[in-house]
């Protein structure tokens, strides 16, 4: 048993002070006053030292892992040392829930990443799924990526998903022109940022990526009822305009990822749709595309949550810099890493808040003198995971 006293509590409905959290086994007792912690004579007591104590942060979007397992173009290191020494960064991080999100192409014409060779990422799907019966850091769960030109491999995600092996769907279209390359110069100059090419040879890639042959509508729906029926949710990606939102929203999806534009977004919100914007886009200013800022996308209320993409440190800073900077709500921020993204994934009944009978996954983060925010301590399913003093000069 544990207490968690002197500290901030990010509850789902305020920020708190003066109660403290009441940990037994792996879940929340209860939120008591400070002053009743005498009652509990046998919890170990844990010092917030005036920080926020927080619900875990899931992430629901982050290809990160692919970069653990192939750090280089031409090397594949081990899935399960990978996937350990993932765990190890993104507790730091405050993740204690995450959903991979392994992308399935047909080609991957920036990066040839090993990892995304479909052999290779059903091996990261199923190691995913062994940690599910192993001792583990963090809860580990698959968004699988599909792109749509993908059509080898429809029968394999189908396969997956009625193996319980896919735990959120997203569908993807990357053919420049439309959704996140909609402006073919940025499409050229991410190639060229990746590859050393010349134009013709771009030219001939956008003609070959624009003349694929594509899952039929008909297909998609028919994988996304499957994945429905399974409990679970579906995503779209890069929404660049109405029409898509309106088509993507009949299929059964709940999620909208990265929408491309204001108009896009606020429409996204309309249609019910939970909307996802990248937290590295915030610290960066905005858009590496070129596409919505983030921050001006929450000032309009039309972002839900924020994922860490690719970059498992954004989130923690994304939330601190989105309150103090652009002056938004920090209870709202912590929404958009904790409660908001567990409901999109229908995963709240156990995660995502400090609540009685809730999973005890809490994070307390100090503000250092400068106001550098830090992780200090980790708690998964009641167990402290990590701690860290920042106080050593």
């Amino acid at each position: 048993m544990y207490i968690i006293a002197n500290g901030k509590i990010v509850t789902e409905e305020a920020i708190i002070s003066g109660f403290a959290v009441v940990i037994e086994g792996e879940h929340i007792q209860a939120i008591i006053p400070e002053e009743e912690a005498s009652k509990y004579p046998d919890a170990a007591l844990v010092d917030a030292n005036g920080g926020y104590i927080s619900p875990g942060f899931i992430d629901i979007h982050s290809d990160y892992i692919e970069t653990i397992v192939s750090p280089r173009p031409t090397s594949m290191m081990d899935l399960n040392i990978s996937l350990r020494e993932a765990e190890k960064i993104l507790i730091s991080h405050g993740i204690t829930t995450m959903f991979h999100s392994l992308s399935f192409y047909r080609e991957d014409v920036f990066t040839h990443k090993p990892m995304r060779y479909p052999k290779n990422a059903q091996r990261l799907v199923d190691a995913i799924e062994a940690t599910h019966n192993e001792l583990h850091l963090i809860r580990h769960r698959l968004h699988a990526r599909f792109e749509i030109d993908n059509i080898d491999e429809v029968d394999r995600l189908v396969e997956n998903i009625e193996n319980d092996k896919v735990h959120l769907l997203s569908f993807m279209d990357h053919t420049p022109g439309q959704g996140q390359y909609r402006d073919l110069e940025v499409y050229r100059d991410t190639l060229k940022g990746y590859r050393e090419l010349t134009d013709d040879e771009v030219n001939v890639i956008i003609k070959e990526r624009q003349n694929s042959t594509f899952m039929t509508m008909e297909k998609i729906k028919q994988v996304a009822d499957i994945a429905i029926s399974k409990g679970i949710a579906v995503a779209s990606h890069d929404d660049d305009n109405i029409k898509k939102l309106e088509l993507v929203k009949s299929f059964g999806t709940t999620i909208s990822e990265f929408p491309i534009t204001l108009e896009v977004a606020k429409k996204a919100k309309e249609l019910g749709l939970q909307t996802i914007a990248g937290a590295p886009n915030v610290l960066l200013g905005g858009s590496h595309s070129g596409n919505l800022s983030a921050a001006e996308a929450i000032k309009h209320d039309c972002v839900d949550i924020l994922c860490s993409d690719y970059y498992p440190a954004a989130l923690l800073h994304a939330i601190f810099e989105l309150s103090e900077k652009y002056g938004n709500d920090l209870h709202r921020m912590f929404m958009m890493v904790t409660l908001n993204p567990a409901k999109a994934v229908r995963m709240d009944d156990e995660l995502g808040s400090i609540k009685p009978g809730k999973k005890a996954d809490i994070l307390i983060i100090e503000r250092m003198d400068d106001g550098y925010p830090m992780l200090t301590t980790t708690m998964v399913n009641g167990s402290v995971m990590t701690t860290t003093n920042y106080r050593v000069k």
